[in-house]
């Protein structure tokens, strides 16, 4: 498969500091979220996908072409860089942008990305300074740009913001990519980590003595609210089809049942410690 943005072993160096250490990878159309800390080498990335920076080693291409040498690329790719790119003296549609606020700015930049409909978007933090509605409009924009067909390159720090947005994801620290695909499958990456279990019940001590003789328990505690449990195991499969016979049995009732490390905060906190 021909990615519309694939990068091998590409590395950038500032003097004697490494800003991106042998990254290969490949972005397919639709939304793809780029997450990291900050200074794990984000923005260093994307300035190289989008030719403003030459790489020091290995090779990308956008859209077939390298972004270095072929600047006819940016009739169609689409950048919206985190930091600031407007003249105050420059003007929007009626006022100059020296009067707007932060989130109209952004709001500004995002509209010069977009406005020359880039078959390849890249987003450097691009939600940055906007409001709460302001952020649910723009997350719906960069979706119907993703169910579009077109490719588009999200990258940010806060977690929950790209786990609403895509399930597509990079994970970047120090550099490197630490793992990519689909949240699922990165999941997996760690399965021999045991999955901690929330189950929600009004007969949670019942629910406890039924699970507490699976082989798959690592661990059972309680809640101190009296109507939860909380269980750690190597293979949570068990325990879902366990509980969802022991309903259908009428044994007892399960009124939620939560993966509380079943995210991108936890996956990204065991990827980096690891």
């Amino acid at each position: 498969m021909e990615y519309p943005i694939s990068l091998r072993d590409v590395s950038k160096w500032y003097g004697e500091v490494i800003g991106v250490n042998q990254v290969t990878a490949g972005i397919a159309p639709g939304i793809t979220g780029l997450l990291g800390p900050n200074g794990a080498g984000k923005s260093t990335l994307l300035k190289l996908i989008t030719g403003q920076l030459r790489p020091g080693a290995g090779d990308i291409r956008v859209l077939g072409r390298d972004p270095w040498t072929d600047r006819t690329i940016f009739r169609e790719v689409g950048f919206c860089p985190d930091s600031e790119s407007f003249y105050d003296e420059m003007s929007g549609a009626s006022r100059r942008i020296k009067g707007y606020s932060k989130g109209m700015r952004q709001r500004t930049k995002l509209a010069a990305a977009l406005m020359h409909d880039p078959r390849v978007i890249v987003l450097d933090e691009p939600l940055n300074g906007l409001d709460p509605s302001g952020r649910m409009e723009m997350l719906r924009l960069f979706r119907e740009l993703g169910a579009e067909g077109k490719t588009v390159l999200v990258s940010s720090h806060i977690l929950h913001e790209i786990e609403s947005l895509t399930r597509s994801i990079a994970l970047i620290h120090h550099g490197r990519i630490l793992a990519e695909g689909h949240i699922s499958e990165i999941r997996a990456l760690i399965e021999n980590q045991p999955l901690t279990l929330q189950i929600a019940s009004p007969q949670v001590r019942e629910v406890g003595s039924h699970l507490a003789g699976l082989d798959c328990l690592v661990s059972l505690t309680y809640a101190d609210n009296g109507h939860e449990l909380i269980a750690r195991t190597s293979t949570p499969e068990v325990i879902y089809d366990v509980l969802q016979q022991a309903v259908l049995d009428n044994r007892y009732t399960v009124t939620a049942l939560t993966a509380l490390d079943d995210n991108l905060d936890a996956i990204f906190s065991y990827l980096v410690k690891k």
